[in-house]
This record gives structure tokens, C-alpha cells and sequence, in this order.
């Protein structure tokens, strides 16, 4: 194992890696930091923010540098937020939260349930085409759930874990469900298990196998899966063809790509893999890309990647970049909050659009950065390799950076406001970004309410679905229904390393 792969993996190891390089039990550890057995295992598996204290004791234990200690909990929290919480959750009743307001008589819109919702971000786009309303949303985190029944007042939300919950007794509340949308964890689904072999009350079904029976117990007309994109590659694509095939088995007529919702005017190049099927025999035509983006795709060179034609043939409008999303915002530095409007006249066609009518400005709150990290945020530029030699010890190349402001984003993670984890420094002010500034980089308008302490927030707008992207899935869906499949041709090219 060569240095570079060997640093990686221990990355991504996180604090268990470095306990086990200091010869410490998990009981004898916890003790000596003094903080709960069940905390410091909530820690180790990427589950829970590090505050400093706790920092600044597991460095002294674990006789390493406190910024290492940081450093590998972050880098390890990136990989294992999919499926957040599941592993530390307790068994126990569902929660069910009763939707705001009543549907309107005589509605006739699909509806829509929405699967691992998270806050909410794709069947929120479903909704904003008009043609669709969401009557349930299920999370295993109740500040999730609190979220997303904020701004879909038809839903109803359920708090707790998918497979616990009886997918009759939820179509009792909701009424018939005709889109399913979601976008389960992946670990533990087997690409070795056939799907006929599954029931909904084995204890060993994966999240995947979940939603798998939730299309089959409720039979929706249409569901939208998305994941991310290493599920392409992850076990030589193995798994991948094993939830296809569970689709399949599962009655429905498939067709998937990767994409990226730059090519849709979300400004961030945020790659995702989406799986769109129907049990009504209709084929299933993907969107025509509206934006150009110049970027190289994690998927390489494979056909299924959905691309936007080259700029030069007028067909497309430019990406939308990280200035044209945020740059009305007034500035704030570290540890300040803004809760008003920046007066402008000038502002961008994008940012007119996403302030939505908004009347106050909100989550426009920077993180209060260590003095240390200011300095660290003063000299960052493209990439760490621009700060001065020996200011950090570690870190991935992305750390510590810039981002660009004629650029869409990079894709925004849970940790966009912690700039040792990932580039997310905002391109003219010394800080990260605000979580407005992140939900705006996700397409979120300024009117969509978060619920939730400022952590909680953070991780619901870095784990979402471009609403952007999710209503023009939407809109295709309807529109498969209502026009000539051959009036919209797919643009699909290979792509150049």
C-alpha cells in the first residue's frame, strides 16, 4: 500500500483508527475523555458532531495532534453519513404527525410518497410542477420529519425506521399512492440475494430491500430512486444490477442515468444515479439538459451518462455559477448572523427566483471559527497544496480550499461549513459557507422552512435532493403521460477524461 492510499484509509477510519493505533479499549476511552460509552461509539461511526473539548481530550489519550484528531473524524463523517442513525437506532413505535391542512376537494393531482425524505428536497420539487402533491413522508429522524411536514402541509410525516411500519396501515392514512420517491442507503443490500426471497418482516432486509417492498405492497403507478454515484462501480457494479433486478422482479419498467443537476440550473456540479421506472408499460424519456457545464464526471466514459450538448450549438444556457447564486447576500464573517436583505438592483435572474418572495432572510449564519482556522481560511486558495508548507499536517486534496465564483459548486456535503472536511470557503469572505448559502447552492428557495438545531440543518440541506432537479424529473414524468414520447430525444455523448 503506497503513502497516499495508506493516509486515505486511515482517513476513513476515522477516531476507531486511531484508537486502535493507541491499543485503547472503547470502554476504557470513554471513560478517560468522560463522555458515554454510547457517545464515543456514536462518534465512531461518523454519527455525531466533535465539539472541542471533547477534541482537545481524545488528542491527549490518544497521544495525537488535536488537528488530526479533527481532521480524521471529518473525513470519516463524509463516507458515513448515508444511512445516519440507523446503525445506534433503538426499535420502537413509529411517529406519526398529522398533515397542516387538509387536500382540496376535488384534487386531482398524483400523489407522493417519499421514502428516506430527509427534508424533503425531491418530492418538494415534485410539488412546485404543480401536477403532484406529497401525502407522506417517512424519516428515521424526527428533525427530518419536522422539516419536511413544514413545507409539504398535505403530508402526513412518520418518524422512525422504514421497516417497522405496516405499508397498509400508512396507505390507511395517506390514501392510494401513486409515485414513490426516495433515496435508501445502500449498505447491506445483497447483489447474491434474489428479491422473490425477501418478506417484509425479515429481520434482514436492508433499507434497499425496504423500499423494494413498499413498491410491491403499494403499487404505485411510478417511483424515482437516487443514490450516489460510486453505487455504479461499488462491488464492480454488482450491486447495481441487483437493485435493478429487484425493480424488475418487482413489475416495473426501468431506465436509469447519472446526472448531474448543473445541467438543470442547480448551481452545483452534484452528480447523482436515478432510477426511473413504471408498472403502466410507458418508456420513460429522460430530459433534455438546459445548462452547460464544463466539469469531469466520476462515471468516466459510461453511456449512461446524461449530458448537455456542447455550448457552441445555442441549445443550452451556461451553468449557473456560485456568484449568480449567493453573491446578493450581504457579508458576514465568522460567527456573525444577517437576517435582512442586502438592498441591490442588480440582482441575477437565479437569485431573483430563489429568494421566492421572501420577506426576511434566514440561516444566514456563519460558523465562529478558531482562530487558527482564520488564519488556515486567510492563505487557502484552489486546493490545500496552496497553503504555505506546513500550516496543515493533513487532509484531503479538496480540504481547506477555495470555492470558485464563476463555477457552479462542488457538490455540498454535510460538512459545507467545516473547510477541513471538504472545499466549501467562500470565494471573497475568510469563512464557510452559511447554510443559507448552502441550501441556495441546493436550489432551496429562501421561503423553505428548516427546523432543527443549526447541526441538524446543515446535515438536511448537505443530504438532499436539488429541488430543482426533482421537479424536472417530475415534469418528464408528467409529461410521458401526456405527449409523443418521440418529440424528446435524449442527449446522451461520451465524455472525454
Amino acid at each position: 500500500m503506497n503513502t497516499k492510499t495508506e493516509h486515505m484509509t486511515k482517513q476513513q477510519g476515522g477516531l476507531r483508527v486511531l484508537r486502535q493505533e493507541a491499543k485503547l479499549r472503547l470502554s476504557d476511552l470513554a471513560k478517560a475523555v468522560d463522555i458515554s460509552l454510547e457517545q464515543l461509539k456514536l462518534l465512531e461511526r461518523g454519527l455525531a458532531e466533535l465539539d472541542e473539548g471533547v477534541a482537545a481530550r481524545l488528542s491527549k489519550e490518544l497521544n495525537t495532534p488535536i488537528q488530526r484528531v479533527r481532521s480524521m473524524h471529518e473525513a470519516f463523517r463524509v463516507i458515513a453519513t448515508p444511512g445516519e442513525g440507523y446503525t445506534t437506532s433503538k426499535q420502537g413505535e413509529f411517529r406519526v404527525s398529522s398533515p397542516a391542512a387538509p387536500r382540496p376537494g376535488g384534487d386531482r393531482r398524483r400523489t407522493v410518497l417519499d421514502l428516506f425524505c430527509g427534508a424533503g428536497g425531491l418530492s418538494y420539487g415534485f410539488e412546485r410542477t404543480g401536477r403532484f402533491v406529497t401525502v407522506g413522508g417517512i424519516d428515521l429522524l424526527q428533525d427530518r420529519v419536522n422539516t419536511f411536514t413544514s413545507n409539504h402541509p398535505h403530508a402526513h410525516g412518520f418518524a422512525g425506521d422504514i421497516r417497522q411500519i405496516d405499508p397498509q396501515k400508512l396507505v390507511e392514512l395517506t390514501g392510494p399512492i401513486d409515485v414513490v420517491v426516495g433515496g435508501p442507503p445502500c449498505q447491506g443490500f445483497s447483489s447474491i440475494r434474489p428479491f422473490r426471497t425477501l418478506t417484509e418482516q425479515d429481520p434482514r432486509n436492508s433499507l434497499v430491500e425496504s423500499y423494494v417492498l413498499m413498491l410491491t405492497s403499494l403499487r404505485p403507478e411510478w417511483f424515482v430512486f437516487e443514490n450516489v454515484v460510486g453505487l455504479v462501480t461499488h462491488e464492480g457494479g454488482k450491486k447495481l444490477d441487483a437493485i435493478i433486478d429487484a425493480f424488475t422482479e418487482a413489475g416495473y419498467r426501468l431506465s436509469w442515468r447519472i446526472v448531474n443537476a448543473s445541467m438543470f440550473g442547480v448551481p452545483q456540479n452534484r452528480e447523482r444515479v436515478v432510477i426511473v421506472g413504471n408498472r403502466i408499460g410507458v418508456d420513460f424519456v429522460w430530459p433534455r439538459p438546459t445548462h452547460y457545464s464544463d466539469y469531469r464526471s466520476m462515471a468516466g466514459r459510461r453511456s449512461e451518462l446524461l449530458r448537455a450538448d456542447p455550448l457552441f450549438n445555442g441549445l443550452q444556457r451556461p451553468a449557473v455559477t456560485l456568484d449568480e447564486a449567493i453573491a446578493d447576500l450581504p457579508a458576514v464573517a465568522s460567527g456573525e448572523e444577517c437576517t435582512e436583505y442586502r438592498a441591490s438592483a442588480n440582482t441575477t435572474e437565479y437569485q431573483r427566483a430563489i429568494r421566492d418572495g421572501a420577506a426576511a432572510l434566514t440561516w444566514h449564519r456563519a460558523t465562529k471559527h478558531s482562530p487558527k482556522m482564520l488564519e488556515i481560511i486567510r492563505h487557502s486558495g484552489s486546493s490545500i497544496a496552496d497553503l504555505p508548507e506546513g500550516m496543515v499536517t493533513s487532509g484531503f486534496s479538496s480540504c481547506y480550499s477555495r470555492l470558485d465564483a464563476n463555477r457552479p459548486s462542488t457538490t455540498i456535503t454535510v460538512n459545507f461549513v467545516h473547510p477541513s472536511s471538504n472545499r466549501c470557503i467562500h470565494p471573497h469572505q475568510d469563512r464557510a459557507l452559511t447554510p443559507r448559502e448552502g441550501a441556495r447552492l441546493q436550489s432551496f428557495p429562501d421561503t423553505f422552512v428548516f427546523k432543527g438545531t443549526s447541526a441538524q440543518v446543515i446535515k438536511q440541506i448537505g443530504n438532499a435532493v436539488p429541488p430543482r432537479l426533482g421537479q424536472v424529473i417530475a415534469q418528464q414524468i408528467h409529461d410521458c403521460l401526456s405527449e409523443p414520447s418521440d418529440e424528446r430525444a435524449p442527449v446522451l455523448v461520451e465524455v472525454d477524461d
